[in-house]
This record gives C-alpha cells, sequence and structure tokens, in this order.
C-alpha cells in the first residue's frame, strides 16, 4: 500500500505494534492484528518480552478491576495512544473515522468548525482558524487555548475525541469555553457548524499590477490553485503584472508534495528541500525542475508564528535561493515530516524523519527569520501557553543542520527601503479588518518593497 507523507499540524491520537509471547495473547483476547515488532538495537528480546508482560499484566487487572467495565478496544487504542504521543507533537494514531477525516481534509473538504488544533499540557490549542469558517467568524484566533466543549472540560480527553466533538452535522450548535491571551477571564464562544469547503486559494490585484495569492493551507488542490490564481491575475493586469504578493500567514501546513510543487513555480534550478531520516536509504532530496511561472518577477513572502510545516519549506526554499524576500515574524519552527501508514482500518502518523533547507538549515524549533521585520500591531500580547513549536511538550531536537544564528542568512539584494520599513504600524493605524488590504500593515510593507524590488529591477536594465 502507498505510504502518503505529509506534514500536517494538529492530529488525533495514536496505534501500535507488539510481538513475542503477549501479543499472541493479545491478538486471541481482542481480535487485534498486530505488526511484526524491529528489535531495537539497544534493547535485548528479554527486555521486550518482560515489557509487553508488564503490559499484558496491568491491561487484565483493569479489565477485571476497574471500577466500572471498560471497552477492551479503547484500552489498547488509549494505551496505544500514549505510547506515540509520548514520543513527540506530532505523532498519532488514527482510527477509521479520523483517518477518513484527514483524507476528505487534505483533499480540501471536511465537515465541522473550520479550526487547526494540536493538543498542549492537557487543552486544546488552537494553531489557526480558517479563512470564512465558523471558527473564523465567530473570532478564534491563533493561540487561543479550548477549556470545554459544551460544558464539558477537554482534560483527559485525547485530541482525536476532542476532535470528534466540535465536529458534527452542519447547522447543530456547540459552544467553546476558551482562554485568550490578555483576557483575565475565559471566553464562551457560540458557533454553529457548518460543512467546511476550504478555499485554499485566495487571489486580487493590488493597485491593478502587483499579484496578491494567499494559500490557507496545503491540500491536494493548492499547487494548480495557485499556478490558475496566477494566471487569472496576469490576465486581469493586461500583461503588466510588476510584482507578486506571496502570504502564507497562519497557513499551518499539510502535504509535502504540495510544498514542493509550490516551492517550484518559483524557482528555476536547484535543491528545494531535503529530508534525513534515521536510515540513510530513507532520505530523500528535491531540486527544482524549472519553469518560474512569474517569468522572474519580484516576489514578498508574508509569514508569521502561524506559518508553519509545508509553509516553513516554501519560505525556506525561496529565502535560501533569493527568490523571495520574507517579510513578518518569525514562523512557527516544525521541521520534521510524518509518514501516514496505513494500519488496520485506521492509520499510524509517525515523524519519520527531519527536513532541511537547500543551504543545509534545519528549522526545527528554531522557525524562519523574515527578512524584513514586520509586526502585525504595536500590541505586543501576553502569551498564554506555547507560542512556537520550541514551547511544545516533547519537541524534537534541532540537529544534523549548518549551525544556525539568530539571523538569517545576510542578503545583499534587498531594496535600499527595505532597510528603513518600520517594525511596527504607526500610533494611529486603522484597526484590522480582513476585508479590508489597507488596514494590513504586514500587508502594506511587503507591497511596498514589492514595489521598490520591481522599480530596482526595472532601472538595472
Amino acid at each position: 500500500m502507498k505510504l502518503r507523507t505529509g506534514l500536517l499540524l494538529g492530529a488525533a491520537f495514536t496505534a501500535g505494534i507488539a510481538v513475542g509471547p503477549t501479543s499472541g495473547l493479545l491478538a486471541k483476547r481482542f481480535g487485534i492484528h498486530l505488526l511484526p515488532l524491529a528489535w531495537a538495537a539497544d534493547s535485548s528480546h528479554g527486555e521486550i518480552y518482560g515489557l509487553l508482560d508488564l503490559y499484558s499484566n496491568v491491561l487484565e487487572r483493569v479489565r477485571a478491576e476497574y471500577v466500572e467495565p471498560v471497552n477492551d478496544r479503547d484500552l489498547v487504542e488509549n494505551s496505544i495512544n500514549g505510547m506515540l504521543t509520548g514520543l513527540d507533537p506530532h505523532s498519532n494514531y488514527m482510527n477509521a473515522k479520523s483517518y477518513r477525516d484527514m483524507q476528505v481534509q487534505t483533499r480540501g473538504e471536511f465537515g465541522g468548525l473550520g479550526i487547526e488544533v494540536t493538543q498542549d499540557n492537557g487543552f486544546i490549542k488552537v494553531i489557526t482558524p480558517i479563512d470564512d469558517t465558523p471558527a473564523s467568524k465567530a473570532g478564534i484566533k491563533s493561540g487561543d487555548l479550548i477549556l470545554s466543549i459544551d460544558g464539558q472540560s477537554v482534560q483527559g480527553l485525547t485530541l482525536n475525541d476532542a476532535v470528534d466533538k466540535m465536529r458534527g452535522a452542519p447547522n447543530s450548535k456547540i459552544k467553546l469555553t476558551i482562554k485568550r491571551e490578555g483576557v483575565e477571564q475565559p471566553l464562551e464562544v457560540p458557533l454553529t457548524r457548518e460543512v467546511i469547503k476550504i478555499q485554499v486559494v485566495k487571489s486580487h490585484l493590488e493597485d491593478g499590477d502587483i499579484a496578491y495569492i494567499r494559500l490557507t493551507q496545503f491540500t491536494e488542490q493548492s499547487d494548480s490553485g495557485l499556478r490558475k490564481a496566477f494566471q487569472t491575475l496576469k490576465t486581469e493586469s493586461g500583461g503588466k503584472l510588476r510584482g507578486v504578493v506571496l502570504d502564507l500567514r497562519n497557513n499551518p501546513g499539510g502535504l509535502l508534495d504540495q510544498a514542493i510543487a509550490v516551492s517550484d513555480d518559483f524557482i528555476d534550478e536547484g535543491e528545494i528541500v531535503s529530508t534525513r531520516a534515521r536510515h540513510p536509504e530513507d532520505s530523500s532530496r528535491w531540486n527544482a525542475k524549472g519553469g518560474d511561472i512569474t517569468g522572474g518577477l519580484p516576489v514578498v513572502m508574508l509569514i508569521n508564528g502561524g506559518s508553519a510545516s509545508a509553509s516553513e519549506i516554501v519560505a525556506g526554499a525561496l529565502q535560501d535561493h533569493r527568490r523571495a524576500v520574507l517579510v513578518g515574524t518569525r514562523s512557527f519552527g516544525k521541521g520534521s515530516v510524518q509518514t501516514v501508514i496505513p494500519v488496520g482500518d485506521g492509520a499510524m502518523k509517525l515523524t519519520t524523519a527531519r527536513y532541511y533547507t537547500p543551504s543545509g538549515r534545519s528549522i526545527q524549533g528554531l522557525g524562519i527569520l523574515p527578512d524584513v521585520e514586520v509586526q502585525a500591531s504595536r500590541t505586543e500580547p501576553t502569551h498564554f501557553g506555547p507560542e512556537h513549536e520550541a514551547d511544545l511538550n516533547k519537541a524534537l531536537r534541532n540537529t544534523g543542520g549548518v549551525p544556525q544564528t539568530d539571523a538569517p542568512p545576510p542578503r545583499t539584494d534587498l531594496p535600499a527601503m527595505a532597510h528603513d520599513v518600520p517594525k511596527l504600524p504607526p500610533e494611529n493605524f486603522p484597526t484590522y479588518d480582513p476585508l479590508k488590504s489597507d488596514t494590513d500593515f504586514q500587508l502594506q510593507q511587503g507591497l511596498a518593497v514589492v514595489r521598490a524590488m520591481a522599480t530596482t529591477k526595472h532601472a538595472s536594465r
């Protein structure tokens, strides 16, 4: 069966393996199909057998003596869940329903609230609300912590259980209790579920000659949607485009192959990304196939702390190749690759590699720093809970890449005005309105930079 490699933030819970004398016992009693275990180099067969006997004994004691009858499948899946989620924040198991939901979501359509979440410290943390969904319309923000769902605390729930509770029939009601940075009291947020059809690509012309293209996720439609959007804007401009603004802010990631394809849309040649797995033969490298769809137009990319995973692959590739100027704030810092491995009627999402930018950088736990730092507002929020990958429990270490500093690779190709771009909006800058681009300070500075790049390029001809 073909495996699908992706870079998905947020997810469900876990599945597992067992062998030896105990595996036959589990299979006989619970009807569980178990995969063969590859013996670890530092564990003896005897130790593994002993640990599996321990597991079997605990399982039997719980089944026999817990205060209430328990479901055998729940016991085993919950224990496997603990095994995988104890590895890192992104390894997990998906039962049959969760696996189907993931497949639907990567195709760009699913049911629920339209919210990307992960789990940390017992609570459910919002990575980002998806544009034009119940979550975004209700004002849910990146970094919000979901404390309860319809009055029931999320503590003690697996991420999969919490996601299941937030999903439901269209037009049904739900109430979330959230804790927000800088707000003392928890907020009650009522929502109405909808069928979520993700508009992966949004685009328009800025002042008639700058193509603005926003990618909200990396699904199966991302690359084709971006190409279509660019050609449409090129036609609308009468063939007079002067530059491109690619907005990946609050894009939590998605499919690795789509991140590679989108990067390839802007890079003529050279490496896009490489991955290094535990076993060298499983490592990979992807190169551009040629054919910059813009014909070499200046590109500015907008990033922020919600730009994660696949978004960071694109940002790292275009930054290392000097193909785009990055404007905004430091990205999330997820530099790992997950492989979706079908197991029974579900699937296991297991971290199998780290990825590296063309220059050999690992951004794991560090994120990508913009070439031009621009904050979205003057107010520095008091952060409640983790803000970046490095803040998550059991985050992978940053290893194997070239040494990094606190600054992005030095650039000599920036327009002169880039050094004078203000990091903060003026005190009288209008309140942000997603429907009005002139209230988006980061976008306005990105437009100024790309126009300066276009002017410099024209003057040098």
